[in-house]
C-alpha cells in the first residue's frame, strides 16, 4: 500500500500586505517533518481565477483554471490557510471553492487560521459546512494563530520558543490526523469510487 500522499496547501489571502506567506512558511517547516507528505502550494494571489463562474469557460478562463484545477484533482488532502475577514473567510477562497466540485469529494480538509482574538476560528467554522456540502471531510484538529503579527519572523519562526513548541504540537496532531484520513479515503476511493 502506498504510504505517501499529495497535499495541496491553499494560501487563500490575496490582500495587499498579507500575513499569509509567513504562515505558509511556518507550515512548510511542519510538513517537512512528515516524509509521507508531498506538498503542492497553491497561492491564490499567484493563481487568479476567472471572475465569472461558468459551466463552459472560454479559452482565457480555461487557461486560468488549468493552472489550478488539475492540482486540486490530484491532491489526496488539503490544508487551507485562511485569515479571518469580518468574522469569515476571504472571497478569494469562496471563489476557488465554487469553481470546483468533484475535486473536493471524499477528501480531507484541514485548516490553519490566523486573525485577531479569535485566531481565525470563526472563518474555519464558516468553512466546515461549505466543505460538507461538497462531500469533503473536515479534520477536527486545527492550528490557529491569535494576533500573530510581530510574534513570528518572515520565515515563519516563532519569536517565543514556548509558543512555537505549542504551535508545533498542534500542527503534529493535525497532520497525523490528516494523514490517517488522506490514506484511508484514498484507499476507499480506489476500492469503491465515490458517487454523490
Amino acid at each position: 500500500m502506498q504510504t505517501t500522499y499529495r497535499l495541496a496547501v491553499i494560501v487563500s489571502s490575496t490582500r495587499e500586505g498579507r500575513f499569509a506567506p509567513t504562515v505558509a512558511n511556518w507550515l512548510a517547516e511542519q510538513t517537512a517533518q512528515h516524509p509521507e507528505i508531498e506538498v503542492d502550494v497553491i497561492d491564490l494571489a499567484e493563481n487568479p481565477l476567472p471572475v465569472n463562474l461558468s459551466g463552459k469557460p472560454g479559452p482565457e478562463d480555461a487557461a486560468l483554471l488549468a493552472a489550478v484545477s488539475p492540482r486540486l484533482e490530484e491532491a489526496d488532502a488539503f490544508i487551507v490557510i485562511t485569515p479571518e475577514y469580518n468574522h469569515s473567510y476571504p472571497a478569494s477562497l469562496k471563489h476557488l471553492i465554487d469553481w470546483h466540485y468533484t475535486q473536493w469529494r471524499a477528501k480531507p480538509v484541514a485548516f490553519v487560521s490566523y486573525g485577531g482574538l479569535s485566531g481565525g476560528l470563526r472563518a474555519v467554522e464558516h468553512l466546515r459546512p461549505v466543505f460538507a456540502e461538497l462531500h469533503a471531510v473536515t479534520i477536527r484538529e486545527t492550528v490557529s494563530f491569535h494576533s500573530p503579527w510581530g510574534k513570528l519572523d518572515d520565515a515563519g519562526r516563532h519569536l517565543d520558543e514556548e509558543a512555537g513548541t505549542s504551535a508545533a504540537g498542534a500542527a503534529k496532531a493535525m497532520l497525523d490526523q490528516l494523514t490517517w484520513w488522506a490514506l484511508s479515503l484514498r484507499e476507499a476511493r480506489e476500492k469503491r469510487p465515490y458517487g454523490a
